[in-house]
Protein backbone atom coordinates (compact mmCIF):
# COMPACT_ATOMS: atom_id res chain seq x y z
CA UNK A 1 0.00 0.00 0.00
CA UNK A 2 2.79 2.15 0.74
CA UNK A 3 4.97 3.56 -1.58
CA UNK A 4 9.08 4.24 -1.05
CA UNK A 5 7.87 8.24 -1.43
CA UNK A 6 5.75 7.59 1.43
CA UNK A 7 7.84 7.05 3.98
CA UNK A 8 10.09 10.09 4.75
CA UNK A 9 6.90 11.88 5.02
CA UNK A 10 5.36 9.48 7.65
CA UNK A 11 8.89 9.51 9.40
CA UNK A 12 9.00 13.13 9.62
CA UNK A 13 6.02 13.79 10.82
CA UNK A 14 6.30 11.28 13.62
CA UNK A 15 10.00 12.99 14.35
CA UNK A 16 7.90 16.24 14.64
CA UNK A 17 5.64 14.62 17.20
CA UNK A 18 7.91 13.66 19.46
CA UNK A 19 9.60 16.53 19.17
CA UNK A 20 6.85 18.56 19.92
CA UNK A 21 5.95 16.88 22.80
CA UNK A 22 9.56 16.95 24.28
CA UNK A 23 9.55 20.39 24.05
CA UNK A 24 6.27 21.33 25.38
CA UNK A 25 7.38 19.58 28.29
CA UNK A 26 10.99 19.92 28.97
CA UNK A 27 11.40 23.45 27.46
CA UNK A 28 9.17 25.59 26.40
CA UNK A 29 5.08 25.21 25.59
CA UNK A 30 5.71 28.02 23.33
CA UNK A 31 8.43 26.07 21.28
CA UNK A 32 6.08 22.64 21.47
CA UNK A 33 3.38 24.48 20.04
CA UNK A 34 5.60 25.74 16.53
CA UNK A 35 7.15 22.06 16.15
CA UNK A 36 3.53 20.72 16.77
CA UNK A 37 2.12 22.75 13.62
CA UNK A 38 4.92 21.30 11.67
CA UNK A 39 2.93 17.73 11.72
CA UNK A 40 -0.22 18.75 9.67
CA UNK A 41 1.94 20.83 7.73
CA UNK A 42 4.45 17.70 6.54
CA UNK A 43 1.00 15.41 6.60
CA UNK A 44 -0.38 18.15 4.00
CA UNK A 45 2.92 18.04 1.73
CA UNK A 46 2.69 13.94 1.41
CA UNK A 47 -0.90 14.57 0.34
CA UNK A 48 -0.63 16.79 -2.31
CA UNK A 49 2.51 14.63 -3.81
CA UNK A 50 0.62 11.88 -3.63
CA UNK A 51 -2.11 13.79 -5.91
CA UNK A 52 0.69 14.73 -8.12
CA UNK A 53 2.22 11.31 -8.61
CA UNK A 54 -1.42 9.50 -9.01
CA UNK A 55 -2.58 12.25 -11.36
CA UNK A 56 0.46 11.75 -13.84
CA UNK A 57 -0.41 7.84 -13.51
CA UNK A 58 -3.59 8.62 -14.14
CA UNK A 59 -2.33 10.69 -17.42
CA UNK A 60 -0.06 7.85 -18.57
CA UNK A 61 -3.03 5.56 -18.54
CA UNK A 62 -5.16 7.86 -20.42
CA UNK A 63 -2.81 8.06 -23.49
CA UNK A 64 -2.09 4.72 -23.60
Amino acid sequence: MFQKIDYPFLIAAFASLLVSVGLWFLLSHEAGAFVGLWVPSILILWVGVRLVLLSGATINKKRN
